[in-house]
């Protein structure tokens, strides 16, 4: 066989592996597990991190002050700095629309040491504990519940007894690009993380989603969260790894009634998203960069590639093999799509997408090699940690 041929033939070999040995990534049906509610409900402070929110918080914050949680429950919202009006707005949509009640506090300016959105989480976290809860919502300002979201996520956290239960909020698809791009973030990051795994006792694979994250107080302050991540540019898979590794039981799956109300209409506004945190997980390590690069074409690339060079070239081999490794990588999209409800003429549209996901890899690696580092909400980190050993 040609040289093609072969790197067709790994290619294929890859993606059978991925579709039968990484823990079923490619299936969408991992929601909130069994549960049934519990005799008490057990108080809930919730916390939402907050820098110039202004125009999501009309949309998800009313969605938390509707919450029909039977137990005590209350929400902390830290404006972090904002400068279009975020506090004073969150405080006119608690008069207007009522529910749990709102407190809105301010933590100044983050020290060097810490990243801005994990500085407001601590202020968050500490307000609430005042409260002595027994669980934590750490949700950010641009989720909208369902009205019965925590009830739910309470219920589930106890009927399996996880100290984490994480929803991956179901992203805005909307503009052409958020179309073609968001979807293939979950189905990536669900290979690099595969939600089976993460429930399962004594498994090693640990993530979280930072858009919605029910933790247990006593487990957050045994795994000392969050001064112990207070470096991570990727919090929400650092908050799981602290969690899993002081021996809590945590668990990921893909939302049904939360959804993120932030538009990313632009392409410009999907790099942004995903460069600014791509080589923190990589440990901003070269090496690992490489071979990111490098796995990324054999794996996405090659199979298209192979299969219309073997035709042109009369290959065979390299057409037949190329062609049976698109379509399991094809295959493997179908379900991602439809959860999003999208059309299913995208999934051959995987490589592309792929090479656009590479190309904001190396971007990031080059802007943290040009001293920008990593940012949220204007903030830039020069020297960001990568993710306490990481990511969503």
């Amino acid at each position: 066989m040609s040289t093609l041929a072969w790197t067709a033939a790994v290619s294929l070999a890859a993606w059978l592996w991925l579709l039968l040995c990484q823990g079923f990534f490619w299936r969408t049906d991992v929601r909130l597990p069994t549960r049934s509610d519990p005799e008490d409900w057990p108080s809930v402070c919730v916390v939402v991190p907050a820098r110039d929110e202004a125009a999501v918080l009309p949309e998800s914050l009313p969605s938390l002050l509707a919450q029909e949680y039977p137990g005590r429950a209350e929400i902390f919202l830290v404006d972090d700095g904002s400068s279009d009006g975020t506090g004073e707005l969150a405080r006119e949509l608690a008069r207007t629309h009522g529910g749990l009640p709102l407190t809105v506090g301010s933590p100044g300016e983050p020290p060097a040491s810490w990243t801005g959105k994990l500085w407001a989480v601590r202020h968050g976290v500490e307000l609430a504990r005042a409260r002595g809860p027994e669980y934590l919502l750490l949700t950010d300002a641009d989720i909208a519940h369902a009205p019965d979201s925590l009830r739910e996520l309470v219920a589930a956290a106890r009927t399996g007894g996880f100290d984490a239960v994480s929803l991956m909020a179901r992203l805005r698809v909307e503009s052409p690009w958020e179309r073609l791009v968001v979807p293939a973030f979950v189905y990536f990051f669900a290979q690099l993380y595969p939600f089976r795994r993460i429930g399962r006792k004594g498994a090693r694979t640990a993530a979280a989603a930072g858009g919605c994250v029910l933790l247990r107080a006593d487990a957050a302050e045994r795994a000392r969260i969050p001064d112990a991540i207070r470096h991570a540019v990727i919090d929400d898979v650092a908050l799981a790894r602290a969690v899993k590794g002081g021996g809590g039981h945590i668990w990921l799956g893909l939302a049904e009634r939360v959804d993120s109300v932030r538009p990313y209409p632009r392409l410009h506004d999907l790099w942004r998203m995903v460069s600014r945190s791509a080589y923190a997980q990589l440990r901003h390590n070269p090496l690992l960069l490489l071979g990111t690069v490098l796995g990324l074409a054999l794996v996405y690339l090659v199979p298209p590639v192979a299969l219309f060079t073997g035709l042109a070239a009369g290959s065979a081999g390299a057409a037949v093999l190329g062609g049976l490794a698109w379509a399991v990588m094809t295959g493997t999209y179908v379900p991602m799509l439809r959860y999003y409800g999208q059309p299913l003429w995208l999934a051959p549209l995987l490589p592309f997408t792929a090479f656009l996901y590479l190309l904001m890899t190396v971007d990031s690696a080059v802007q943290h090699y040009r001293g920008r580092g990593a940012a949220w909400k204007g903030r830039t980190y020069a020297r960001p940690d990568a993710v306490v050993g990481e990511e969503s």
